[in-house]
């Protein structure tokens, strides 16, 4: 018997589908690949399918067919293997849940997150966790940070799983929608999760105190629906987020800020490097457009995937 059926958790070989009927384990039968990408996981969580229900194993079944897909967000880990990887596919928006400081969640991992959800058409939207530790000069970098990803058009919101902040408006935002959380281990996803819809009871664990990380308490990614309408697909912590096949000519076009500018440069095809009559370097120089997004565009047209950090004045320019 074919049944239709949504992939609510992937566990590497196994996978567990809901259907009409019944929550399957499943396994792939066949080859199933995304034309164009090879990943470690050509089904991922979000993914509708076809399943053959088995006839002697009760709860059990395999996938047969990847029907078509509205969208994915996919990372390439970066690492000397650098595989790719699906994080999720058919989701209404990408959160990425940040924190400035234990652990730190450097701008240029939020940059690669941010052009890879431009790239696959997912709303994205930056939420700035655990504000109940911050100092004055964590707030003073919090305000920075909203003005730059509000002015490319990207939502930024502020809460904390400790003292509530927050989470009425998070809430709001995550009812009625599919919604992918990502982020470094140890930024709070979990207690996040945990404080919006209670029920769901998502383990925790502390952050390392010798390296300021998270311990990975999700294992492998999993689709969990809310009490009050929608899904969320909690992801393991990332600690890396590397970009797949994108080109430099292409890359201006995943910053909202810099595509809104390119029609008035010079030259149709600028990279906004060294090219005269650049109306993106104009607009860095005359400080209309945040350096530390631009840094982020020549970091990624190199091919550069490290998370340094940026210069100590880079708020004061």
């Amino acid at each position: 018997m074919i049944e239709e059926g949504l992939v609510i958790k992937s566990t590497g070989l196994w996978y567990k589908v809901q259907t009409a009927k019944a929550l399957l384990d499943c396994r792939i039968r066949g080859k199933i690949r995304l034309q164009g990408i090879k990943s470690t996981n050509p089904v991922a969580v979000g993914d509708r399918v076809l399943v053959e229900v088995s006839e002697t194993e009760e709860g059990h079944g395999a996938i047969t067919k990847l029907l078509d897909r509205k969208n994915y967000i996919i990372r390439k880990s970066v690492n000397l293997s650098k595989q790719t990887q699906i994080l999720a596919a058919n989701v209404d928006q990408a959160l990425l849940i940040a924190t400035l400081d234990q652990p730190k969640t450097h701008l240029r991992f939020i940059d690669r997150f941010a052009v890879s959800a431009e790239a696959y058409d997912i709303p994205f939207v930056l939420v700035f966790n655990k504000t109940d530790l911050y100092t004055d000069e964590h707030f003073e970098e919090l305000e920075f940070l909203r003005i730059v990803y509000e002015q490319a058009g990207y939502t930024v919101m502020e809460c904390s799983a400790q003292s509530g902040e927050g989470l009425e408006e998070l809430n709001s935002l995550l009812q009625s929608k599919i919604s992918l959380l990502s982020g470094h281990s140890g930024v709070g996803k979990s207690s996040l999760i945990n404080r919006i819809d209670p029920n769901l009871n998502l383990k925790t664990r502390a952050i390392s105190e010798a390296h300021e990380q998270g311990q990975h308490t999700t294992t492998f990614a999993e689709m969990h629906p809310l009490a009050k309408g929608g899904y969320i697909i909690d992801t393991p912590g990332i600690r890396g987020f590397g970009l797949v096949n994108m080109e430099p000519a292409e890359m201006g076009d995943y910053f909202p800020e810099i595509f809104r500018l390119k029609g008035d440069c010079k030259f149709h095809n600028c990279l906004h490097q060294h090219e005269p009559g650049c109306a993106v370097k104009a607009a860095v120089e005359e400080h209309k457009l945040a350096f530390t997004r631009y840094e982020s565009y020549l970091n990624f047209i190199e091919g550069q995937e490290d998370d340094e950090p940026y210069r100590k004045d880079i708020y004061s320019e």
